[in-house]
């Protein structure tokens, strides 16, 4: 099966980084004073990097990837990098939890007789596959890319959330996050929180004026959220969704929006994101009103 990827011309490429920031599932990085795609299983090619290259480097091509052979992609892609790009596409693996595939390329590079760069410079070695990583807590740094937009999962062995905050200690109230990042321009949707899960698709202003929102509304749940009025790129979005639905077989949406007209355009996201995926998944509309009370709650 053909998918679209992104490609960079390395001689177009001047290194100036202005494509970083427009890669949401953070697969490009600047290595050596050049843009690298570093990890193809997290490039969704939808090319939302490519506006703001300002040479164009990058275009879109379409080439066999399904499915996904991590030790192909490390033989004629990662390894002709050299070193430091060994290195990003590793510790890109094992931050998104990629436990199976990073043990295929650590692997590939053990046949290849090829060291692992990680071990040489002194760093910790990535984790071996099929051990869970322990979740960082939020404020942890992270070396490498943006911390905002590194994905954390936060669930616990039993796969409820597992927070830092016991609500036994006085009047705190636990959190209900079980992963990080939330914003949906920034999340995977090929994370590995959102398989099998029940989405929680929230437009922004919610979580203020609900005040149970952890509570009633994402307790259980994993967590996106949007605002269709000031968020760009709302084809993003639906592709994402579309994603979420097929790739990662979520298997049920609840959209919270609040009672201004504004917040309709998420049913609509949600609306057309269904057309686009071959699965079909039950939807439940919530309306918040200003004030914090729910107004309404139906399936769709």
């Amino acid at each position: 099966m053909k998918r679209q990827i992104i490609t960079i011309d390395e001689k177009k490429c001047t290194g100036c980084g202005d494509c970083i920031p427009g890669c949401p599932e953070g697969a490009l990085q600047l290595i050596d004073g050049k843009a690298r795609l570093v990890s193809d299983l997290f490039c969704d090619g939808l090319g939302a990097c490519i506006g703001h290259c300002p040479t164009g480097a990058m275009r879109i091509e379409e080439r066999e990837a399904e499915p996904y052979d991590e030790k192909r992609v490390m033989q004629e892609s990662i390894v002709r990098g050299g070193p430091n790009v060994i290195a990003a596409h590793l510790r890109h693996l094992r931050d998104h939890g990629a436990h199976d595939y990073l043990q295929d390329a650590l692997d590939y590079l053990e046949a290849a007789g090829i060291p692992n760069p990680l071990e040489l410079v002194g760093q910790e070695a990535a984790a071996p596959c099929h051990q869970a990583e322990p979740a960082p807590p939020a404020h942890a740094h992270h070396g490498g890319g943006c911390p905002g937009s590194r994905t954390m999962d936060f669930r616990s062995a039993n796969g409820h959330a597992a927070s830092a905050t016991p609500a036994a200690r006085g009047a705190a109230i636990s959190s209900e996050l079980r992963q990080w990042p939330v914003q949906l321009h920034l999340v995977s949707p090929l994370a590995p929180y959102y398989e099998g899960s029940d989405l929680l698709l929230a437009a922004d202003c919610t979580a203020f004026a609900a005040g149970d929102f952890h509570r009633s509304l994402l307790r259980g749940r994993t967590l996106a959220v949007a605002c269709p009025k000031l968020d760009s790129g709302m084809d993003v979005y639906v592709e994402k969704l579309a994603a979420m639905i097929d790739m990662a077989r979520i298997n049920t949406i609840t959209v919270a929006i609040m009672e201004v007209p504004c917040c309709g355009g998420l049913m609509s996201i949600v609306s057309e994101a269904l057309q686009r995926a071959k699965r079909k998944v039950p939807v439940k509309k919530i309306v918040i009103g200003v004030q914090g009370d729910t107004l309404s709650e139906e399936w769709m």
